[in-house]
């Protein structure tokens, strides 16, 4: 990888001078010999450096950073608010699911929107969203306006989470992308074990609408570094990053980089530059195309497994308020503390899981005879990416699910303070993790359409995750909290031998579902050429009837 880092390969977008084998892409270890290689010269998928990918995929990270920490920071302050507007606890709880229901529904506008007319256009109006939500949050003092004004932070946040892996499929090809989308994940792990101490200090110190206060001066800030910085990566925008984005699309760093290939004696494809400008015309956004994905048969089994490992953790997350507070008399800060294992051990698998991700792909690409060549798209449709994702995914799937039971038992029989501190650790690494994978294979299958991939991921997690956290705690009074967390554990892993169906079939439904889009493609491509050669018979048959009345004129003048 450091090979590229400051040598872009040529593209298809500008034609380059070589300047020296750094710019050659070396294959993986695992590649195939280059003598039985096709003799055909691949397209460089991306321009961007090694350096500049991690610039933008972090600065994405970031972007959906604000999803999970407008969630989570007001997890410890759920007390004090309830107490403050003068409501129940199960009442404040439904603040939480609201936030979730929207934050499912709204990615599927804004996923549409963002893979047709471009990433920096979307992030304006998720951030916009945003900040007038913050500040009047930060101003009301009442339940119903809570209520209203939460729905619509999580509007505007939510989006930035299928924005953030949208940008990571518009640079990063699939062999890299477990380590790249776990990069991008930081920001969403980071969320559980920051946001919670944050909102328990300000809480305790300055009041619950400080928490509000606080969202609004940090997004404002990040959002005029984002305005001014972040480049358009959207192929049907700037295609492999060397086509110029339109005006409205455009940063400070896309105007230096162009006039920098420009100088280096870049030529943009005019004509690619005019395709995608027809391509990115702005056009309602069609959540329909969300819902098309979940119907999908393997997608939609491995959406549902998704959403089961977020709504587990989304259970806990709301029940730790009210059950730290009821089993170890915990205020707003030490509840906020509780917070870290979980997501400490989310931030581990960050680290962890994307490498041990790649590993298994360029394993099952050895296998296979499949090569692996870094920085091009490869087509994955032979290739068995299911269980090459999924054999990671299913271990992590039992940890999860023996460390939520032994949670619940713990807390049930009020042992020492170190037995849920472990496993709240153990549980946000192995929920996470496979949350992880999941959502790596989800952008696998889904390359052209990551956002909308991750919108429809977002929709089942979040609606799955809602209902978690508004059932937990009357399951815990009426069950007990042992057999509470014990039935939500064994529905999470009796779900996992669905992944083993996707496991063996995956392949055989991903070439059939192709075989249809090419299909339907090659059909309305027919249509459109039918209707093109029936208009030019058209207008040959009116220039016809037109020379036909210019040589009769004469003829009738003469006569006279």
């Amino acid at each position: 990888m450091a090979s590229d880092d400051d040598h872009p390969p040529s593209t298809t977008g500008a034609s380059e001078i070589p300047t020296g084998e750094s710019q050659k892409e070396q294959p993986d270890s695992f590649a195939e010999p280059p003598s039985e290689r096709p003799a055909a010269v691949e397209e460089a998928y991306s321009v961007f450096t090694v350096t500049q990918k991690k610039l933008i995929i972090l600065t994405g990270s970031l972007a959906s950073f604000f999803s999970p920490l407008s969630s989570s920071i007001y997890f410890p302050a759920l007390n004090s608010v309830a107490n403050d507007l003068h409501v129940s606890t199960a009442k404040i709880n439904l603040s939480v699911t609201t936030y979730l229901i929207v934050q499912g529904a709204a990615p599927m506008i804004i996923a549409g929107f963002s893979d047709s007319v471009g990433r920096r256009l979307a992030y304006i109006i998720c951030f916009t969203i945003y900040i007038a939500a913050n500040l009047g949050l930060a101003l009301q003092n009442n339940y119903a306006a809570l209520m209203v004004l939460r729905c619509l932070q999580s509007g505007g946040s939510s989006g930035t989470v299928a924005l953030a892996n949208g940008v990571v499929s518009d640079v990063i090809t699939s062999s890299e992308r477990g380590t790249y989308i776990a990069f991008a994940s930081i920001g969403g792990v980071l969320g559980p074990s920051v946001s919670p101490i944050i909102g328990g200090l300000l809480s305790q110190r300055l009041g619950w609408h400080w928490v509000f206060w606080f969202l609004l001066i940090f997004a404002g800030a990040f959002f005029l570094f984002l305005l001014v910085f972040f480049p358009e990566t959207c192929r049907n925008v700037v295609g492999d990053g060397s086509i110029p984005p339109p005006p409205l699309s455009m940063s400070v760093t896309d105007i230096i980089r162009h006039r920098n290939r420009a100088r280096s004696g870049c030529v943009v494809d005019v004509v690619k530059q005019e395709e995608l400008r027809q391509k990115s015309k702005l056009r309602f956004p069609n959540p329909l195309s969300t819902l098309v994905v979940i119907a999908d048969l393997e997608t939609g089994l491995i959406l549902f497994a998704t959403g089961l490992a977020l709504a587990c953790f989304y259970a806990i997350s709301t029940g730790a308020s009210s059950q730290f507070r009821a089993v170890y008399g915990f205020n707003d800060i030490q509840i906020a503390l509780m917070f870290i294992p979980i997501g400490a051990g989310g931030l581990v698998s960050a680290f962890t899981t994307g490498k041990v991700v790649d590993w298994n792909y360029r394993r099952h690409a050895k296998l296979n005879g499949f090569p692996v060549v870094r920085n091009r798209r490869q087509d994955l449709t032979n290739f068995p990416i299911e269980t090459a994702r999924l054999q990671i995914a299913l271990p992590l799937f039992y940890v999860g699910a023996a460390s939520i039971i032994a949670y619940g038992w713990v807390m049930d029989h009020k042992v020492n303070l170190a037995g849920p501190v472990i496993l709240l650790f153990i549980m946000g690494y192995a929920l996470i993790s496979s949350f992880q994978v999941l959502n790596v294979l989800m952008v696998d299958i889904y390359p052209g359409k990551a956002a909308t991939a991750t919108a429809a991921n977002n929709l089942v997690r979040c609606e799955l995750g809602a209902a978690a956290s508004a059932a937990i705690v009357p399951m815990s009074n009426a069950m007990g909290r042992g057999w509470a967390y014990t039935l939500l554990a064994l529905i999470f892993v009796g779900y996992s031998p669905t992944l083993l169906v996707v496991m063996k079939y995956g392949v055989r439904w991903r070439k059939a579902k192709k075989e249809k889009e090419e299909k339907r493609a090659q059909e309305k491509e027919s249509k459109e050429m039918q209707k093109k050669l029936e208009k030019e018979e058209a207008v040959d048959g009116v220039q016809d009837d037109r020379l036909q009345g210019n040589s009769a004129s004469p003829t009738t003048e003469k006569d006279e």
